[in-house]
């Protein structure tokens, strides 16, 4: 018996998730929003820090220890760019983040004593996972996976998608971006990189600075040039360094990296962000798996400085 094949369209998807926009676009037989709307939700009750009910947040309350294939596969990743980094990326930065007035308590230019008290308990050294179970060096450990979720996201719903059959879709959560095949044109996926504009006061701006060329590839961006406050001398960022619990906003104003996973470039992206541009100049220049540019301000004369390594400059297009 003759059965046609279905036909595929393309579908799109928007909303709110984790206080950022989404934007879905994909082409299948049918409908998959419920399926994306489950791994939000599943991803929500799993890893986020500012929902009261997540696992996340009863392991920080030390109200559990038991650990879910989400948490397990995100302590993983952090710990393997954690150890290549030097440590400047790291999930345990919570308290730091609060400290800062960043996260989900209030706090305002805390005092280099009140950083150092906290450093006492911040480090990936300061937690184990023993099967199931999270093993904390002390009960003021806490978990932070804002800088990885949302890549983490975007993985999980191009497998979904690749499950059902989808060849060409685009991913994007917060800015981060994961693409595969084709858009609605049948032309290459092309994604905007934003041009920093301190001057916005961390309101959106949307220059663009270039355009990537993707397929079967992800991209994420970090940078200190939205989420600031202060002037002069006494501004930070959001941008916190876990292994001296300082935050300023620097020469470096962005970093954007492409990777196989929007999960690696998602946590990359923060790590380059706290190394600084001769720390990820030195580290990326000849790496292969990565590709990172770097955008920076030259204070003598106010120009912006932009610097790639060969495997992003191969993903730039002219359209």
């Amino acid at each position: 018996m003759f059965c046609p094949r279905e036909r595929k369209r393309f579908y799109s998807h928007e909303g709110v998730v984790w206080t950022t926009d989404y934007h879905i676009t994909y082409e299948a037989a049918h409908d998959l929003g419920d399926s994306i709307q489950l791994i939000l939700g599943n991803l929500d009750i799993s890893v986020s820090p500012y929902n009261k009910a997540s696992l996340v947040t009863a392991l920080n309350e030390n109200t559990t220890t038991r650990l879910d294939a989400h948490v397990k596969r995100l302590l993983e990743a952090s710990r393997r760019v954690h150890d290549q980094s030097g440590g400047a990326f790291d999930p345990t930065v919570m308290p730091l983040v609060n400290a800062w007035g960043f996260g989900y308590k209030s706090g305002n230019m805390p005092s280099r004593a009140s950083l150092d008290s906290i450093l006492a308990f911040i480090g990936m050294d300061k937690v184990a996972v023993h099967g199931d179970t999270l093993v904390k060096r002390d009960p003021r450990v806490m978990l932070d996976f804002s800088s990885i979720a949302k890549g983490m996201a975007c993985d999980e719903i191009g497998r979904m998608l690749a499950r059902n059959g989808a060849v060409n879709w685009m991913v994007e959560i917060g800015g981060e971006v994961m693409a595969c095949g084709v858009n609605p044109h049948h032309k290459p996926w092309h994604v905007s990189v934003d041009m920093p504009n301190s001057e916005t006061g961390g309101e959106s701006s949307h220059e663009s600075a270039m355009i990537l060329q993707l397929d079967s590839a992800a991209v994420a961006t970090s940078g200190n040039y939205r989420k600031w406050r202060g002037q002069g001398r006494d501004k930070v960022s959001h941008i916190i360094d876990p292994r001296t619990g300082d935050s300023h906003v620097g020469t470096l104003l962005s970093v954007t990296v492409i990777a196989s996973d929007c999960m690696s470039a998602d946590a990359w992206a923060t790590a380059c962000m706290v190394m600084g541009e001769d720390r990820v100049k030195t580290m990326m220049t000849g790496r292969e798996d990565l590709g990172v540019m770097t955008i920076s301000a030259d204070t003598t004369t106010g120009n912006l400085i932009v610097w790639s390594n060969a495997r992003f400059s191969s993903k730039i297009t002219m359209q």
